[in-house]
């Protein structure tokens, strides 16, 4: 068989789609990214496209967090903190933001390979 080409923002640790693991590890990487009590929902284990949308919603709401503390640091910290410590507060939050984002975009890659490897939906 063929190497598959995966998208450049595949995370490692997920095997390719059409493999026989895949499904398995793409939910327990999903299950890194959400908050620790989505584990029990055994509905988001038996179907891991709805834990995927779950995870891209998180992380999202996440990084749109982590934007605005970025926009708000100064002026909510300026008479709690001395400059130095702003700017370690301000590149915490580009870190976190930058994580964040290249987090997004492999649930993003994820979550369509999910969708694109899922059977019709059962009645």
């Amino acid at each position: 068989m063929a190497e598959q080409q995966l998208p450049a923002d595949w995370p490692a640790s997920v095997h390719p789609p059409g493999t026989e693991a895949f499904e398995q590890t793409a939910v327990v990487w999903l299950f890194e990214h959400v908050p620790p009590d989505y584990r029990l929902h055994g509905v988001l284990r038996r179907y891991p496209v709805a834990l995927a949308r779950l995870a891209r919603e998180h992380v999202t709401a996440c990084l749109e967090a982590a934007r605005g503390g970025y926009r708000g640091a100064r002026v909510a910290l300026r008479d709690h903190l001395p400059p130095p410590a702003i700017e370690q507060v301000m590149n915490a939050y580009l870190a976190e933001g930058k994580r964040m984002a290249a987090t997004l975009r492999s649930i993003v890659v994820v979550d369509e390979a999910l969708r694109n490897t899922s059977g019709a939906p059962e009645e």
